[in-house]
């Protein structure tokens, strides 16, 4: 079961699924490929990791990804493409296993969907099965694992019941939520595709996977909520078809319309193991109370979503916006002339003794409102000559500490969480210092509550988070000193 040695090709790179199990690939693989159509969005890759801006619908750019390589995970569907993605997963799946053919690939590993095949399957679940059915085909031994919904933070429907359980205090239940499914961890995934890369095998196999529990996906959205401390009132109504719960779906979720509205057609069928258990992939699995928290803790300790930014080399003030699952996330970058050492000083300057670098009477404002609500409020700084994790900023209690970073978690009574962070990046461009000093803020709601909360304030918040952030870099540049005046 040894890897080292070998190139293993990952399509869907960008993927969730493909994200997912990149890092361990990396340590597994002498090389990892990435393919993806989007170069641009794979970014602080391992060394061992190459990017390979690829289509499936042209087959030499495949055959150029593939040789050489002897294990390739298939990753890769056409939900947003068009309504066509039929066709196009069938001609994309019949290009790839092709050129693994010709370049004698001794595994392929493929995510397929769990659910009976039937005359009534839907297109989504109709089309996962004819991909495994031309991979298999190919004559390269192919594992097509088979899972149903994934439960872990980016996970498409676990999202879309996320959003759902988040923002809406009363939902409206139609019939086909009660179906059952048995959903997995997205930690339980990783462990079998993992495995299936490793196994060596002259034969093909189809293997269905799941989590320890057969529920449906009303217990699914009742279990978050519980994990979440939310209390929901849910009203079954059984006239409401799956066309009509898909549009609902796209105003409430973050999900694209045509990606959710797939997920409620594929939820019309059972999902649920009926295989007996394959030896090689005998692993203990999570409940699916247990992948709900651990879902839910990781993404709390993970600070990777703040790494994605757009350099900038202008001085005007670069604003950023996004959404992962239901956190926001905006990010101010400005560009200035100076060292990273005179810029990073700035960072040990912020809160306590120091201020706020504007307006801190709006912070201890801001902290006797949550005071007078039993919060914390303006608490005297608790910390190290140089800050260090756990160190306390008035409301915010210190997360990560480096030279050039600086990140902080609001301790205030809040309906979400709150993440401050600064970062000094070095541009080298050039001879002169130019550094970019970049500032995201973070805000992951708890609840309608939470939302109400944030659009609420959000005028306030980019005023003060861009007055601070253009404070910073005037005090910066004051004290910078370059090295051409000695």
């Amino acid at each position: 079961m040894v890897t080292k040695n070998e190139t293993v090709v990952l399509t869907g790179a960008t993927g969730y699924v493909g994200q997912l199990i990149l890092s361990e690939l990396s340590q597994k693989f002498k090389e990892v490929r990435c393919l993806t159509r989007s170069p641009e969005k794979l970014t602080g890759l391992p060394e061992n990791c190459q990017v390979l801006k690829v289509d499936l619908l042209q087959e030499h750019q495949i055959d150029e990804a593939l040789e050489g390589a002897s294990v390739a995970f298939y990753l890769v569907h056409s939900l947003n493409d068009s309504d066509d993605f039929e066709n196009l997963e069938s001609v994309s799946a019949m290009n790839f296993a092709q050129a693994a053919a010709r370049n004698k690939l001794k595994r392929l590993v493929y995510l397929g969907a769990l659910a009976r095949a039937s005359t009534d399957s839907s297109p989504h679940m109709r089309s996962r099965h004819i991909v495994g059915d031309i991979l298999r085909e190919s004559g390269v031994p192919t594992f097509e694992l088979r899972a149903s919904v994934i439960i872990g933070a980016g996970s498409m429907p676990f999202e879309s019941i996320r959003a759902l359980v988040e923002r809406l205090p009363m939902m409206i239940i139609p019939r086909w939520v009660r179906q059952p499914l048995q959903p997995i961890a997205a930690s339980d995934l990783k462990i079998h595709l993992l495995r299936a890369a490793e196994i060596r095998t002259d034969t093909s196999q189809v293997i269905e996977i799941g989590g320890s529990d057969v529920i449906s996906f009303l217990d699914l959205m009742k279990i978050y909520a519980k994990a979440r401390g939310l209390r929901r009132l849910m009203i079954n109504v059984p006239v409401i078809s799956p066309s009509l719960s898909s549009h609902w779906l796209r105003i409430f979720t973050p999900a694209h319309y045509q990606v959710g509205r797939r997920i409620v057609d594929s939820s019309m069928h059972d999902s649920v193991v009926t295989q007996e258990p394959v030896l090689e992939f005998a692993i203990p699995a999570l409940s699916v109370s247990g992948a709900v928290d651990k879902a839910l803790k990781d993404e709390r300790e993970s600070l990777d979503f703040m790494e994605n930014m757009d350099d900038s080399t202008s001085t005007k003030m670069a604003v950023k916006r996004s959404t992962i699952g239901t956190r926001f996330v905006e990010q101010r970058i400005v560009s200035m002339r100076s060292d990273v050492a005179t810029a990073s000083r700035a960072l040990g300057r912020t809160g306590g003794q120091y201020g706020w670098h504007w307006a801190t009477w709006l912070w201890k404002l801001r902290a006797l409102i949550d005071r007078c609500v039993g919060g914390v409020g303006y608490r005297e700084a608790v910390r190290s000559s140089t800050l260090r994790e756990g160190d306390v900023l008035n409301f915010w209690s210190v997360r990560r500490s480096e030279s050039t970073r600086l990140t902080l978690e609001a301790d205030m009574r809040l309906p979400g969480e709150a993440i401050l962070d600064l970062r000094i990046t070095d541009l080298k461009n050039g001879e002169a210092d130019e550094v970019n000093i970049v500032h995201t803020v973070s805000f992951n709601p708890k609840g309608f509550l939470g939302f109400v909360y944030w659009y609420t304030l959000f005028p306030i918040h980019t005023l003060v988070f861009s007055k601070m952030i253009k404070s910073m870099v005037a005090k910066i540049e004051a004290e910078y000193v370059p090295a051409d005046r000695f």
